[in-house]
């Protein structure tokens, strides 16, 4: 198993597959860089699905009108972004991969309790995206533990906690339009918001410096909390 790095970007759904010394980019289109792209693919449309759930659950019903509480990737995916593109990058050989999917919308005015409820919808995603990284962790644990493990079972279910978890502590970064920035900006007091907004005018280029310069001292953390929910390593 190849162990990529997924970079997910909450602006149009934006996701970026860089290489580092931690992050190795198969550039060749084979059964596992083609269920890498569909786990990330649905992977994405769950979290932004859950958004829309808790968004709907707050009182705000827009994802619902719009027909975006939905696991149908036809409703989510740009077709440019998502796979057009990709596709275009994994063929040239690129060592990297970009692209986007279309975000969920809500509207804040709409919520129950004001910044309580944007809060929720911040952290939905992250939320279930560990929810699922954890599943799927227990799944190699009992397959390990009761001793029905296949590489096949290990190496899928692997795949799937390590995009899951990438993608939660990527989009917990406070920098603009990342969903630890919505939530940072949900829970703190009021006297912090000239400060957040001040920020987000900056968050783009921060974001991107991160990006080039930032993530290969921040994925080998990822790839720990790899270990910690499946109890081995991420495979090299």
């Amino acid at each position: 198993m190849v162990p990529y790095g997924f970079l997910f970007c909450k602006k149009a759904s934006m996701f970026l597959v860089s290489r580092s010394n931690a992050i190795l980019l198969n550039t060749m289109i084979t059964a596992t860089s083609i269920f890498y792209f569909v786990v990330l693919i649905f992977s994405i449309i769950v979290h932004e699905v859950a958004h829309g759930l808790i968004a709907e659950r707050e009182g705000d019903p827009t994802a619902r009108n719009l027909g975006r509480i939905t696991l149908n990737p036809l409703k989510h995916i740009d077709w440019i972004g998502s796979v057009i593109l990709p596709l275009i990058l994994i063929i040239s050989g690129t060592n990297f991969l970009v692209g986007w999917a279309k975000p969920v919308p809500y509207n804040t005015e709409n919520f129950n309790n004001g910044r309580t409820s944007e809060a929720k919808v911040s952290i939905a995603g992250i939320v279930v995206n560990l929810t699922i990284a954890i599943f799927f962790g227990l799944v190699i644990r009992a397959a390990i533990m009761f001793h029905f493990a296949t590489v096949a079972l290990i190496d899928s279910s692997s795949i799937i906690v390590l995009v899951n978890v990438i993608l939660a502590l990527f989009n917990s970064i406070p920098l603009a339009p990342l969903d630890g920035f919505r939530f940072l900006s949900a829970v703190l007091p009021y006297q912090a918001l000239p400060t957040m907004r001040a920020i987000e005018r900056f968050s783009l280029p921060l974001l991107l410096l991160f990006i080039v310069f930032g993530w290969a001292f921040v994925a080998p953390f990822a790839f720990h909390i790899f270990g910690w929910i499946t109890g081995i390593a991420v495979p090299l």
